[in-house]
């Protein structure tokens, strides 16, 4: 089956075929809106069930779409805001393993011969359950989903400089909490953060 591009799919809604335009939306994104979900909530439960809202409030919301970002990053935003919203609620502090979304874990030969222990990736996990919500989600977003900043941003609504500065702090305070608690992590792998220019840290959001 072709898949319809955004411009394909908004031609449907305008010609009134919005059932087809919502049905062919589900099949082309929900999977991906889906493991969005999952990798802020963890729970399969959690994660579908703010899939669904996902597509519920595309739904009722299509007519207000203007179609100044794709329509991915649109359902996206929709996502990580419930995503958020959720994690605030349910106070829910945990995420899928760390090692998953940052891969500069273990792949440093010269860190423990090549691996960091178990005991190292409990830590950062749990440094990062401190993180703010927000915080959270660029850092799956920018090393789970290798997402730009620029789409980060057109999601977050927040500055490309504030996510460089914001992501800098928080990988910061997980190194200083790794370091303090246990041992020293090599963040020399983190090309975000050594290239992170003076205004970029000017932004800083607070988040």
């Amino acid at each position: 089956m072709v898949e319809l591009d955004d411009k394909q799919l908004l031609e449907l809604y305008r010609s009134g075929q919005v059932d087809k335009m919502f049905n062919e939306m589900v099949r082309r994104f929900h999977s991906r809106i889906y493991w969005a979900a999952r990798r802020m909530v963890k729970s399969h439960e959690d994660a579908d069930d703010i899939a669904q809202e996902v597509f519920v409030r595309a739904y009722q919301a299509i007519g207000n779409f203007r179609g100044e970002s794709g329509i991915y990053t649109w359902l996206y935003r929709i996502a990580i805001n419930l995503s958020i919203n959720h994690l605030r609620k349910q106070k829910v502090r945990k995420l899928l393993d760390i090692s998953d979304y940052i891969p500069f874990l273990g792949k440093d030969a010269d860190q423990d011969k090549g691996m960091i222990h178990d005991e190292n990736v409990s830590l950062i996990e749990k440094a990062i359950e401190t993180l703010p919500e927000k915080q959270r989600a660029v850092f799956i977003m920018r090393y789970y989903d290798e997402m730009p900043y620029e789409q980060i941003s057109a999601i977050l609504g927040t500055s490309v400089g504030g996510l460089k500065a914001n992501f800098h702090h928080a990988v910061k305070k997980v190194a200083a909490y790794v370091k303090k608690n246990h041992g020293q992590l090599n963040l020399s792998k983190i090309e975000d953060v050594n290239m992170l220019d003076d205004d970029a840290e000017a932004e800083t959001t607070g988040w």
